[in-house]
């Protein structure tokens, strides 16, 4: 694994979170956002509005927004509602960046007709930086567009290790990727207290697995201590007998491409069912490529998990 201290390009992080954002959404708004989680009727489910968004997007000269996502959820009265959510990874201040929010939110409302939530994730360095305001007020007419900005240093670190949210563990990786630059040894002591938590925390085996890969690439350790603490993650799972990530996630990286097929079944299943339970990610990780092309197809039109995993077919 590369060695994190030198300056890497601006999707460093970008890569990790959009992948943890999409696979666990719901616990992402309870994390950040607990008045949208609480007010969103789960059962109805959600959709990542990607081709609305480009479009809203297209013609708007409001710098890289690699990170927004834009999602479509409804409200426990039946109102369909659209949740505008930008992650800000790199960086600092940026002049436009409450502004862009603002653009985003008009062209939504103006092309859809929709009410649109926005939710700023700051997981910069710079503490007095914080948007959460666009307006003007010029001869009589006044503007002004408030949106929800969260500052991941303001959460403290005892709180964070206190809490089973998946995101109490994203936002602790980051944390500490950002306190631990050019400390190797300090980097590994806490991306080592991270992975073992993931195996306190009642997590389901593809929970710790992806929340494994977070922070994996996050928090990145020069070769020699990568292979260290794979050696003391192999032992580690053979004592607490839960073999998640050195007999699925090792096994899974060794195979290249059977993973990345691996991994976009289970993306689709969290996406059509919700929730992976256990035997599923066992199955996923057993499955030679022609098993996972065929269940992949299944997905399309199956109504539940034992249609696509079913024999007969």
């Amino acid at each position: 694994m590369p060695e994190n201290n030198e300056k890497r390009p601006n999707d460093e992080f970008d890569v990790p979170w959009k992948n943890i954002l999409e696979a666990y959404f719901r616990e992402f708004l309870a994390f950040f956002l607990p008045v949208a989680h609480d007010g969103i009727d789960w059962e109805r489910g959600f959709e990542f509005l990607d081709k609305e968004l480009s479009r809203i997007t297209r013609e708007a000269n409001i710098g890289d927004r690699r990170m927004d996502k834009l999602v479509k959820v409804w409200r426990r009265d039946g109102i369909e509602l659209w949740v505008l959510i930008h992650i800000e990874i790199q960086g600092g201040r940026k002049p436009n960046f409450a502004e862009g929010m603002y653009v985003y939110q008009y062209r939504a409302f103006d092309l859809h007709q929709v009410p649109v939530v926005g939710l700023a994730i700051l997981a910069d360095e710079e503490a007095g930086w914080r948007p959460t305001e666009f307006s003007y007020d010029l001869w009589g007419t006044k503007q002004s567009y408030q949106f929800t900005a969260v500052k991941l240093l303001d959460y403290s670190e005892a709180n964070l290790e206190k809490s089973a949210n998946p995101f109490a563990i994203v936002t602790l990786a980051h944390l500490h990727a950002k306190k631990t630059k050019h400390r190797t040894e300090d980097r590994y002591q806490a991306k080592w207290s991270l992975i073992k938590k993931l195996y306190q925390s009642g997590f389901s085996s593809q929970q710790v697995i992806d929340l494994f890969r977070f922070i994996d690439w996050v928090l990145r350790l020069p070769e020699e201590l990568g292979d260290r603490l794979n050696k003391e993650l192999v032992e580690f799972e053979e004592n607490q007998k839960m073999p998640y990530i050195t007999s699925m996630e090792r096994f899974g990286m060794k195979k290249g491409h059977r993973n990345g097929e691996a991994t976009i079944v289970t993306r689709q299943l969290q996406h059509r069912f919700g929730t992976v339970p256990d035997w599923v990610s066992i199955k996923i990780a057993e499955a030679q490529p022609p098993a996972l092309e065929e269940w992949s197809l299944r997905i399309l039109d199956a109504q539940s998990l034992d249609e696509v995993f079913s024999d007969k077919g």
